[in-house]
């Protein structure tokens, strides 16, 4: 025998039983919600939720938060929508761009403007709104356009807007390579937009905005 072989003969044996997987942490699930025990009940949760939402949340997201079905929560937002509608509340229920958020009404649009005029909220500026626009009705379009529009270089701007979430890179121009821009879902939730088609035409303001396209298309 070798002392290769002794060694073999004298290796420990191994317990070659059945592999068991290791157990999977027990994660604790929270508590269901009695909303029969709050004030306002089923109506009272929803609303708090929709008060604080900075962006519109679906049916199915609201159902999942109140431990209730769709159908319950659809039943709900259509009575806050019309119980706003009849108190003459000075906010409004919306369904936007997919979801449901609480808005200002627009009877009330000179209170909230002189608010923003006296400096309570950080506003775009001319040069902004101005760019933004022209991304909103000509998207998407590359800065080298919306630049020729303007007349003026809009780089900085641009990436002013893309910082808020207002306008994000949505591809390239397959024949020159340049990125293309377009507005997001946050634009449309400011503007209390559903889809982009509920833009006002621009064309019978901005008779020539079409040459102007054409030509900012040339320099590209």
């Amino acid at each position: 025998m070798t002392a290769t072989d002794e060694h073999l003969d004298q290796a420990p044996e191994l317990d070659e039983g059945p592999e068991t997987a290791p157990e999977a942490p027990d994660v604790e699930e929270a508590p269901p919600i009695d909303l029969d025990s709050l004030p306002g009940g089923a109506r009272g949760a929803l609303e708090a939720i929709l008060v604080v939402v900075e962006r519109p949340v679906d049916e199915l997201s609201l159902a999942a938060a109140l431990g209730t079905d769709v159908a319950r929560v659809a039943e709900l937002l259509a009575e806050l929508v019309a119980e706003y509608e009849r108190d003459g509340r000075g906010f409004e229920l919306r369904r936007v761009a997919g979801g449901w958020r609480m808005y200002s009404r627009a009877e009330y649009a000179d209170v909230i403007g002189r608010f923003v005029l006296d400096g309570q909220t950080a506003k775009l500026t001319q040069a902004g709104l101005e760019t933004l626009a022209i991304v909103a009705y000509r998207q998407p379009v590359s800065r080298a356009r919306v630049s020729a529009v303007r007349g003026v270089n809009v780089d900085g701007v641009m990436r002013t807007l893309v910082a808020r979430g207002l306008v994000e890179e949505v591809g390239q121009d397959p024949a020159t390579g340049a990125v293309l821009y377009g507005t997001t879902e946050t634009f449309l939730h400011k503007l209390g937009l559903t889809s982009l088609d509920e833009l006002p035409p621009l064309a019978p303001y901005l008779p020539e905005m079409d040459a102007l396209d054409d030509l900012s298309g040339d320099m590209q």
